[in-house]
């Protein structure tokens, strides 16, 4: 998950007064506006609970009203703060920190705490309704969708809530894993959009896991119903004679029988994503990615018109990173983002052993590159957890004493940051409305090449560590 505080708002308060809000993005969405007195307060209570020494550097306070360049200053140093408290295994997994968040969202979008239905939607196109509060978080969400299905408890942690769209044509594009610093209800509600949707599947990548699952009723429902939409999606690859074989289970009601067979089929347990651009191995190449059994999986269509199918291993990649950019939509003109409108150009780059003794760079440009990136460090996760010997179970979050904890593999390998490159050279975006005095907008390189790396630039990958010359 990327935070950023890419604009400052000016707002009425009471009395007819003034202040500056703080608009906190998550993964390039407005999440809430904040005072910089509220971050203030949550910082002052995470030194109190965890000490100075783990806290990050906040910035100061100030006597007089702040010029335009300190608002603007205050604002890159709260995105760092926020940044920098969220990249910490302790501080960014603390219901404290959790808790705030979640709050803000509310608070920011004006719902009250109230009783509602809310629709959760399952591989098979079923939803389930479960009543919940509006202020419910994303692990009360999923607790209220397990109790309706009768999954038991020690069954829950296998299975994730992910914000999904919906096409046109029926095709969905997995937009992100919903998090604990968020309530599923408002995230949903504030999208107003009748094509956004929250949906059950399960959340590990290790088809070994099935096992645990299958054993019981409400979980083999599920699965198999998530196996049968994905090839059915044409996401697990079937032959005719694999069809047929898969038909005759269908027909017999054989479920298990019929999982087993999908193990065995490609792409099986795969996310499939939207198609995007990709450098390898020529610029400009339109590619289908696919993420599962820890690689990521490249179709990709050469500029001869050729197609060419290969497979990135995550055990390969020494480190990778989001960037983001503003570029302006293409209407035929020439603009810039300062004077015309603007869409987020995301891109996920690796840095990948392509043999023994050469590392490169492969980048991927697409709207769900963040998605991605979620995907490689969940897969991450379980091979760390794998190598120390410990279960998935142990690897999921749970809550403990009020509070979330992470794995030891959670805390020592961080998700991957989402960077912003600010072009000081950039003028400031002004806009108008009725309801804002005004709206300050950060400009922000549209220069991301994956070969100008800083050091801050990247994030190491601890799976990368176990690679022998036997992996290659």
């Amino acid at each position: 998950m990327h935070f950023s505080i890419p604009e400052t708002e000016v707002r009425s308060g009471e009395n007819g007064s003034t202040y500056v809000a703080y608009n906190i993005h998550v993964n390039g969405v407005l999440h809430c506006r904040v005072r910089y007195s509220q971050l203030l307060g949550l910082h002052e209570q995470i030194k109190k609970e965890y000490g100075s020494n783990v806290v990050p550097a906040f910035p100061p306070k100030k006597i007089f009203t702040l010029t335009p360049a300190e608002v603007e200053q205050r604002r890159e140093h709260l995105e760092k703060y926020m940044q920098a408290v969220r990249q910490d295994p302790l501080l960014g997994a603390s219901e404290m920190f959790n808790s705030f968040l979640r709050k803000a969202q509310q608070e920011t979008q004006q719902i009250p705490t109230e009783e509602v239905a809310l629709d959760i939607c399952l591989s098979n196109g079923q939803k389930v309704t479960v009543n919940i509060l509006t202020s419910d978080q994303t692990e009360d969400v999923l607790d209220a969708v397990a109790t309706k299905l009768d999954l038991p408890d020690e069954l829950v942690g296998y299975f994730s809530l992910f914000l999904v769209r919906e096409g046109v044509d029926g095709g969905l594009t997995f937009v992100r894993k919903l998090q604990e610093f968020e309530l599923p209800y408002v995230s949903i509600t504030s999208l107003r959009s009748s094509e956004f949707h929250i949906l059950l599947r399960k959340s590990y990548w290790d088809m070994a896991y099935d096992g645990d699952v299958m054993d019981n009723r409400v979980g083999l429902n599920l699965l198999y119903a998530q196996t049968v939409s994905d090839i059915e999606r044409g996401w697990i690859l079937v032959n005719k004679d694999q069809d047929r074989q898969l038909k005759s289970l269908q027909e017999k009601g054989s479920k298990k029988e019929f999982i087993h067979l999908g193990q065995t089929l490609k792409y099986y347990g795969y996310i499939k994503f939207d198609p995007c651009i990709t450098d390898f191995p020529e610029k400009g190449c339109q590619v289908i990615v696919s993420a599962g059994n820890n690689e990521l999986n490249f179709h990709v269509k050469l500029p001869n018109e050729q197609m060419k199918e290969g497979s990135f291993k995550v055990t390969r990649m020494r480190c990778w990173r989001v960037t983001s950019s503003q570029v302006p939509i293409a209407n035929g003109t020439t603009n810039s983002c300062s004077s015309s409108k603007c869409e987020v150009k995301l891109e996920l780059a690796f840095e990948y052993l392509m043999s023994k003794d050469r590392l490169q760079w492969v980048t991927i440009t697409s709207h769900q590159a963040i998605m991605m990136s979620i995907c490689l460090q969940s897969m991450v996760d379980e091979l760390m957890v794998k190598k120390s010997g410990g279960s998935i179970k142990k690897m999921l979050r749970k809550r403990h004493n009020g509070s979330i904890h992470r794995s030891d593999s959670q805390q020592a390998v961080k998700s991957p940051p989402l960077l912003d490159s600010p072009d000081p050279n950039r003028e400031q975006i002004v806009k108008l409305s009725t309801k804002l005095s005004s709206v300050s907008l950060r400009g922000i390189s549209a220069s991301n090449s994956a070969n100008d790396i800083s050091g801050n630039d990247f994030h190491g990958n601890y799976a990368f560590e176990g690679i022998g010359d036997d992996d290659l």
